[in-house]
């Protein structure tokens, strides 16, 4: 039996256990892996809901424009109803959401708008004002407004809910949900109350949103507003889709611990998430002293990573904000200590540059003619070459020497320096932010690694 579009796989998204991570809690962790859907993520279920209902009460009618702010899932949702269904999609979208979801939506066909991120909302330059500006300048177009939209919550009623408590036969005691517009969570969470109130119902949140100081206290504090790097969670303002009355608790996590887990679910359980699974599975396990043995906990993974490979998937991206902990060249080096380089004048000869290996104990020199490194000398190069030949001791260096070592960025992680220290290469050198050229070995790279 066949399917009648692209339309009819949403939904229906499998509940699997997480085994690793979470081995050490009391209790059973599923996620809801929403990658699933067509669009790769949650999305899906909200966008068709709303474009459906915006046909049913006339609000946009056949070869219309389908105008949305996103911050890309969304928009991804829509763009395929719009395909399936003839319309046309303009998305506007923040300068924080990763290259990748731009490119996703324009592939299928969408016109997408980037609009500055550190604004207020009712700048006229945010990506919410530009949203409601477009729909008074396009004839037939309607501006679907995923954070005020009711039908966003009902789709989550109506599917997400029911599927969870379907598949885990009504035994769910926890949804975890990392939040943003307030459908996922309020519609889910609704529909689960309604057949248990019993039910925890934890909304995830990153610093630097303004969600949960407004749970907490019943008002909008700005002072609680500033950037953060998250993406698809979080708000500056409070969307209608909320029913705070539905969560019972709110959670925050950094930016970095969220990035963090999501490389650790993809590694640990090989589930390729995007930023908020990280972000709601870290939560969790911020809150892991309030679970208990019984507990089946059911935590929602709203996208997939292939929408953040350039982003928290990409190791220098991690570095540069600090998120990662690794080790690197400038590392080493500083942890040895201060030590002059020890180089051979290429005129030297191979008598002069043994003593000098064995003065320092060193098993490899850098060549130099002048300022310039033209070479480099192995002690396991050169043994080779004496023992063919004895007299070669009174040759010039520069007749018997090897190529130069590579030299890499200061910052390069010693992980990295595996594919460059070889048999045949046995060291690299580093320029620091002084100007001044150090040499890292094998040993070196061990040594550091090993501590």
């Amino acid at each position: 039996m066949w399917l009648n579009s692209i339309l009819e796989t949403i939904g229906n998204t499998p509940l699997i256990k997480l085994n690793n991570i979470t081995k050490d809690l009391p209790c059973t962790v599923l996620a809801k892996v929403e990658y699933f859907n067509p669009g790769n993520s949650i999305k899906d279920r909200m966008a068709v809901k709303m474009l459906e209902v915006a046909e049913k009460e006339g609000k946009i009618k056949p070869g219309g424009t389908i105008i949305e702010g996103t911050s890309g899932n969304t928009g991804m949702g829509l763009a395929l109803a719009a395909v399936v269904k003839g319309y046309k999609c303009i998305f506007t979208t923040t300068d924080k959401q990763s290259k990748e979801k731009v490119d996703i939506l324009k592939a299928v066909g969408a016109e997408v708008i980037v609009c500055p991120t550190n604004v207020e909302p009712e700048d006229p330059h945010s990506y919410y004002s530009v949203a409601k500006r477009l729909p008074k300048e396009i004839p037939n177009s309607f501006y679907m407004n995923q954070y005020d939209n009711l039908s966003n919550r009902q789709a989550h009623y109506e599917t997400t809910g029911p599927e969870i408590w379907e598949q885990t036969e009504g035994k769910i005691t926890h949804l975890v949900i990392a939040t943003g517009t307030g459908g996922t969570i309020t519609g889910t969470g609704k529909y689960l109350k309604e057949k248990n109130k019993n039910i925890q119902v934890w909304a995830i949140d990153v610093y630097g949103s303004l969600l949960k100081k407004f749970f907490d206290t019943g008002k909008v504090d700005p002072n609680e507003v500033h950037p953060y790097i998250t993406e698809g969670i979080g708000e500056d303002f409070v969307p209608d889709n909320y029913d705070m009355s539905v969560i019972d608790r709110f959670e925050q996590v950094t930016d970095k611990a969220g990035a963090i887990m999501a490389r650790r679910i993809s590694r640990e359980e090989g589930i390729f998430v995007g930023y908020s699974a990280g972000t709601s599975l870290q939560g969790l396990m911020q809150l892991k002293d309030k679970l208990k043995k019984d507990d089946l906990v059911v935590v929602i993974f709203a996208d997939h990573g292939s929408r953040y490979v350039g982003k928290i998937y990409n190791d220098q991206w991690m570095m540069e904000r600090g998120f990662f902990d690794v080790k690197t060249c400038k590392d080493l080096i500083s942890a040895r200590g201060s030590t002059k380089l020890v180089t051979v004048d290429a005129n030297q000869t191979v008598a002069e540059a043994v003593e000098l290996m064995r003065k320092y104990d060193i098993e490899h020199i850098p060549v130099a003619d002048g300022e310039n490194l033209i070479g480099a000398l192995s002690e396991g190069g050169l043994f080779q070459k004496i023992f063919s030949n004895p007299e070669i001791k009174t040759s010039t260096i520069k007749t018997v020497m090897e190529p130069p070592y590579p030299i890499v960025s200061f910052d390069t992680p010693l992980e990295r320096l595996g594919g460059l220290i070889t048999k045949g290469n046995g060291a690299v050198m580093a320029k620091d932010e002084s100007g001044n050229v150090h040499i890292v070995t094998k040993y070196d790279v061990i040594q550091s690694l090993a501590k």
